[in-house]
């Protein structure tokens, strides 16, 4: 059974997170984060896992121990969830289109958490009282967190994860664009296509 339930409380944030790698797994997505939650409902039905998480979080202050938190359990939801790994795919990579973004995503279900984010999102020019400041967001979200969500889920499942955006002018389309490609690398990765380990280690 590749199913997982994982509950985290801290001072920032309260999340119950459900995961199956075969489906099944209904449930709602809210982190209290708009933004967030589209793209977690975008990996749940692109990947086809069954997927759930309720998350309360110092929104008050920003999304930043939101995202990262969330990013952290769905990581430990996996790294559960995936057990021995056996009979896995482990490897699987794939080049997806979102309009005029282009986004190459590659994983290794290796045991080894490692990120590769080169993702150059846009930043427009905004005025904070008499100085003028550069940031990239999408309504209220920072898009910076993108990374912080996959550092977080890569350190806590052992997975290793690089994403090269090839094209995009969008903020919103390169995110969206990530989180789908996402979504379909490691729906192939999980993929049981075989039986034993799929290291010459004989474990991962």
């Amino acid at each position: 059974m590749r199913k997982s339930e994982i509950l985290r409380k801290t001072a920032e944030t309260d999340i119950k997170l459900s995961l199956s790698l075969d489906g099944e797994v209904g449930g709602e997505i809210d982190t209290g984060c708009g933004f967030l939650n589209h793209m977690l409902q975008l990996f749940k039905l692109h990947s086809g896992f069954g997927f759930s998480v309720v998350c309360q979080g110092d929104t008050d202050v920003d999304f930043h121990h939101t995202v990262e938190d969330v990013g952290i359990v769905m990581g430990q939801a996996f790294k559960t969830a995936l057990g021995g790994k056996q009979g896995i795919a482990r490897y699987a990579d794939i080049i997806l289109p979102m309009d005029e973004a282009l986004v190459l995503c590659a994983a290794d279900v290796s045991g080894r958490g490692y990120l590769n984010f080169d993702v150059a999102i846009p930043s427009a020019k905004v005025y904070d009282g008499e100085d003028e400041i550069t940031v990239a967001k999408v309504g209220l979200f920072d898009a910076e967190l993108v990374e912080e969500f996959f550092t977080a889920f890569v350190r806590e499942s052992g997975i290793t994860l690089h994403f090269k955006q090839l094209y995009g002018k969008n903020t919103h389309h390169i995110i969206e664009c990530v989180f789908k490609a996402f979504a379909r690398v490691m729906r192939n990765a999980v993929e049981v296509v075989g039986v034993g380990v799929p290291s010459s280690k004989g474990v991962l």
